[in-house]
């Protein structure tokens, strides 16, 4: 669960840091999203940027919602075509 007091952390943290993965014309693909996996799981937190020629095929509510589903994630902040996506690292079990 993730609380009011670590979202705004984490807005603060990813605040100045630039995007790391930019959804283009081909929009949410499956590539795309294994990035997005694979960066979450390195990382917790990925900035993406979401281009405008792609807004003009599909609405922003069902991008970041394909995005969500596709990487298990929470959407931690959603500004202008900005979107941070947070997933928390799985903890390794000592051999």
């Amino acid at each position: 669960m993730i609380t009011c007091k670590m979202k705004t952390r984490m807005k603060r943290e990813m605040s100045s840091e630039k995007p790391t993965v930019w959804v283009g014309k081909k929009g949410v693909s499956e590539n795309l999203l294994n990035e997005i996996a694979k960066q979450l799981e390195k990382n917790e937190l990925v900035k993406v940027k979401i281009s405008r020629s792609i807004l003009k095929l599909e609405d922003m509510e069902d991008i970041i919602k394909k995005m969500l589903d596709g990487t298990g994630s929470a959407l931690i902040d959603r500004r202008g075509r900005t979107v941070v996506l947070y997933k928390p690292a799985k903890k390794k079990k000592p051999l």
